[in-house]
């Protein structure tokens, strides 16, 4: 892996992420949820901000893009179907598209669902992949601006990634995506070991970030609709699979 990547805690349960291309020097912030944890992560690792790579418009994830760029100068990018809401956007990005880190490059997915314009950053190269609040460990995000068929449709593009891609989110929710997940899938015994990870990881105050696409295909029951387990709990078996995946997501909301 050619970038160098410093994941640190913001906000609460929010993640910063700096990206580096240590080649040129270009360093991006996935999101910017705080600025003086952004600049916090900057200074420890002395690097200089020259773009934000924003997933989504949710405050919480672009809270610190304008004092950023008032301070850094920094390039703000974002998806062009919320760019209305994202503050400072300079460059409108959508599915396809290439942003360039110095000499790393990004692949720009489309994952709508969580809300409507939603992208994610794909660096083949590095074989990593920033995907704010459409995926977690173990969990999924909310459908606040989508419907079950439109966050399936975007689940699955992660999902076709090379299993080992390791996946960054935007919170630290997996002790109780475990919690859930076990009440789904509790006879997955790749699930029961990653949920004894996470609570130690918990314990020691440790994140549980990142993961990969491989972890998350065999824990993760959002992933899973297939699972003829799950299929039998819910009382599904043989329904299409957004369907299934969508009777997860409301009980996830009523967990």
């Amino acid at each position: 892996m050619a970038l160098q990547i410093h994941q640190f805690p913001a906000r609460g349960d929010n993640y910063g992420v700096l990206v580096h291309d240590p080649a040129t020097g270009a360093t991006a912030s996935i999101d910017a949820p705080d600025s003086e944890a952004v600049l916090a992560g900057l200074h420890e690792k002395g690097w200089e901000l020259t773009h934000i790579l924003t997933t989504h418009h949710h405050h919480d994830h672009t809270a610190g893009n304008e004092v950023l760029k008032r301070m850094t100068g920094c390039t703000i990018v974002g998806p062009a179907k919320e760019a209305r809401s994202i503050p400072g956007i300079e460059v409108q990005v959508g599915e396809g598209d290439i942003v360039e880190i110095g000499k790393a490059k990004a692949k720009v997915i489309e994952t709508p669902g969580h809300t409507s314009g939603h992208v994610s950053y794909h660096f083949p190269d590095d074989a990593v992949v920033f995907v704010g609040d459409t995926l977690f460990s173990i969990g999924c995000g909310k459908l606040l601006e989508g419907d079950a068929k439109t966050m399936w449709a975007s689940l699955q593009k992660l999902m076709a990634l090379p299993p080992k891609t390791e996946l960054y989110c935007g919170h630290e929710y997996t002790r109780n995506n475990a919690r859930f997940a076990l009440t789904v899938e509790p006879e997955n015994e790749a699930l029961q070991a990653r949920a004894a990870e996470v609570d130690e990881l918990a314990k020691r105050g440790e994140p549980t970030l990142p993961t990969t696409i491989a972890q998350e295909l065999a824990t993760n029951p959002f992933l899973r609709p297939s699972s003829p387990a799950i299929q039998k709990r819910l009382g599904m078996e043989g329904r299409p699979l957004a369907e299934i995946f969508g009777e997860i997501r409301k009980r996830k909301d009523r967990f």
